[in-house]
């Protein structure tokens, strides 16, 4: 099926690298990094995911600043490799706690012993964390989270009195704690990617919202865990929102188009309750994947205006307005505009007071951007931009520039407003001590707003 599997930095260090079958030349590695890294195209957009070398395919996945590679000479479904890949990276994040280059360079001996377990002559065969503790005996070297891209936004979970630090998923699922004592622990993730795209006069074109409810388990004993969401949620389009603009609290009907649920979640009272009821597998897994593309409160506002201001001048305004609480902080916020082609320099005029905004302008491929570290619920950020053109603009300044996109994430904060009401362990243990909270993540996986 496929020949050969190797993970390369971001730099192109081949940190892993497994050949089964001979077929491709030792030199592919070099090859795909020199093509993904001067990936040339009409739209300067990056390499895809699967692409075709002197008769050598190509697969790869991003995961964690990493790239997951497969080769293969033969016809094989794209989608299968690719998701062979995610569940690689996803066992080997199971296995070591954090994924980072560090970790793998460190464990690279029980990397190998997985991917040994995994593929065999180029055939998957297991890619299960709970199945392969069977087969794994090296033990994971523990590596320090520090402040790698595998980490989460959210920084502490947190309800009430107890705390527990946000590095506390981050640990292999075979270690155990100091002194030999098991992890009895679950943690449960709703992470939501929306994309949104705008009119230039703020109206809303599309708006989708692709959700995952992700659990990862450290419970022995194999429980029973029941999973109750919002009482009121409906499955299927039914043509109008009813959504209050006023909360983002979880109140309102929550509307899902479609939903699909892991392979352990049995759902006899799903109909009667919204409760799911599943025995968990070891390691990281999605206990539910769901898309929605009625109409939901968009995170930002975004205003952008350009205007001419002489021959070779122009002015750009773009102004950001957070519509969520303001007990709620977005993180890594980053905004782009392609600019006309002519032009040349850029100066820009920020804010009174601005802390932890950074601008700049890509002269390579005319792109202003404009980074916010922060942004708290309900406040307003400006960015004024003066353009210096090296000929005069004959046409239209806004048909020439544009549109802006959006990248952020938000900590505790859920688009759909799809909420875990509870997690209930059916055969409890002296020893299990859960963390009752559930940590919402919402992130832009496309965010256009029309100029």
């Amino acid at each position: 099926m496929i020949s050969q599997f190797f993970v390369l930095s971001q730099r192109g260090d081949n940190i892993v690298f497994r050949d089964y079958r001979g077929e491709v030349p030792k030199g592919s590695a070099e090859i795909f990094f020199r093509n993904v890294k001067f990936w040339k195209s009409d739209d300067g957009e990056e390499a895809p995911p699967v692409f075709n070398v002197d008769g050598v395919n190509y697969l790869h996945v991003k995961v964690a600043g990493l790239l997951f590679v497969a080769t293969t000479r033969i016809n094989v479904s794209p989608a299968l490799v690719l998701e062979l890949l995610q569940r690689i990276a996803r066992v080997i994040k199971d296995y070591l706690g954090i994924l980072n280059e560090d970790s793998l360079r460190k464990n690279f001996v029980l990397v190998y012993e997985l991917l040994d377990e995994v593929i065999d002559f180029g055939y998957p065969q297991n890619t299960s964390t709970e199945v392969l503790k069977s087969f794994i005996f090296n033990e994971p070297i523990v590596v320090d989270a520090g402040r790698g891209p595998s980490l989460s936004p959210a920084a502490m979970f947190m309800q009430g009195s107890k705390r527990m630090p946000g590095t506390a998923v981050t640990k292999s699922v075979v270690a155990n704690e100091p002194g030999g004592r098991k992890r009895e622990e679950v943690f449960v993730d709703v992470i939501e990617k929306i994309s949104v795209t705008f009119s230039s006069s703020g109206y809303i074109l599309t708006s989708e919202i692709d959700g995952t409810i992700q659990m990862k388990s450290y419970l022995s004993g194999n429980p029973e865990i029941r999973l109750a969401l919002n009482e009121d949620l409906s499955i299927g389009r039914s043509g109008h929102s009813s959504y209050d603009y006023s909360s983002s609290s979880g109140a309102g009907m929550v509307i899902l188009d479609d939903c699909n649920f892991h392979e352990s979640v049995r759902l006899d009272n799903f109909d009667l309750d919204r409760t799911l009821t599943l025995v968990p597998p070891d390691g990281e897994f999605p206990v539910m994947n769901y898309r929605m593309t009625q109409e939901f409160k968009p995170p930002f506002r975004v205003n952008a205006l350009i205007e001419e201001a002489g021959s070779l001048k122009a002015e750009v305004m773009l102004k950001v307005r957070a519509d969520f609480s303001s007990s709620i902080t977005a993180n890594t916020v980053a905004l782009q505009m392609p600019l006309p082609k002519y032009t040349t320099r850029v100066s820009f005029d920020l804010e009174p007071g601005a802390v932890g905004q950074t601008t700049d302008f890509k002269e390579g491929n005319k792109m202003l951007e404009w980074g916010l570290r922060k942004i708290v619920g309900g406040s307003e950020h400006t960015l004024r931009a003066k353009l210096t053109f090296s000929q005069e603009t004959n046409m239209n300044i806004t048909k020439e520039s544009g549109p802006v996109s959006m990248t952020f994430t938000i900590p505790m904060y859920s688009a759909s407003r799809l909420q875990v009401r509870y997690l209930q362990i059916v055969k409890k243990s002296r020893t299990y001590n859960p963390y009752r909270w559930v940590r919402y993540v919402t992130q832009a996986n496309s965010y256009v707003i029309r100029i």
